[in-house]
């Protein structure tokens, strides 16, 4: 935390170091099993692990980014009907990782009293979970920034988690597209202390970005 965002350059990252992007695919090629969901803080597991969580709005392609990075077809399970999944998701990497899976937010169909003990869930986990690296903020490279992403990142802002951006299905748009929604993203991560400088480009079909995430991901101590 703590960052300048003045004077920050926020820019696309790719990792080319090829000992770091074997170390990830080493640490992803391990075991990786769900361990629980939680539905109140007193159901955390103990934070003894590197902890990193994956936030994003419904349909933004989160369980499908998690299966790609694990390599596992079906370990995260998607709804079609935002809000209805309520549990806070964790998953066992290895012997020293979590990757948690944060229910997706956009709250159309979702009953007012539900939102409310999600959201306040939500709050204590980000605010409190001292083993927590960094929370991966999941935007769709087709529409960019969403006024319900904006509430997410002053959320992380406020409980001084570092965030980094995780653009998603940038296979679809086309290259102008892509480009214009990359730079309304690094406009809107100016106003927030938590972002982290790297954006990262992912698709979940192709593949593309996944080396460069896991090599992320391993790298936090």
């Amino acid at each position: 935390m703590g960052y300048d965002q003045l004077e920050l350059e926020f820019s696309v990252f790719e990792e080319t170091d090829s000992d770091l992007l074997e170390a990830g695919r080493r640490l992803f090629a391990g075991p990786c099993d769900f361990l629980k969901g939680v539905v109140a803080l007193d159901g955390l597991p103990e934070p003894t692990r590197i902890e990193v969580c994956f936030a994003g709005r419904s349909n933004v392609g989160k369980s499908s980014l998690i299966n790609a990075v694990t390599g596992r077809k079906a370990l995260a399970r998607s709804s079609n009907t935002p809000g209805r999944t309520q549990e806070i998701n964790f998953f066992e990497l290895g012997v020293r990782h979590y990757i948690v899976d944060l229910p997706g937010y956009g709250y159309a169909e979702a009953p007012v009293d539900t939102v409310r003990k999600w959201q306040a869930l939500l709050k204590a986990y980000l605010s409190g979970r001292v083993s927590l690296r960094r929370a991966f903020l999941l935007l769709d490279a087709r529409h960019g920034v969403k006024p319900v992403d904006e509430e997410i990142m002053t959320l992380l802002d406020r409980s001084a988690v570092t965030f980094q951006v995780v653009m998603t299905k940038t296979d679809k748009p086309g290259k102008s597209a892509l480009s214009a929604n990359i730079a309304d993203v690094k406009r809107s991560l100016k106003k927030h202390p938590a972002a982290y400088p790297d954006l990262l480009l992912t698709s979940s079909e192709t593949g593309a970005g996944i080396p460069t995430l896991r090599s992320v991901i391993n790298g936090l101590t």
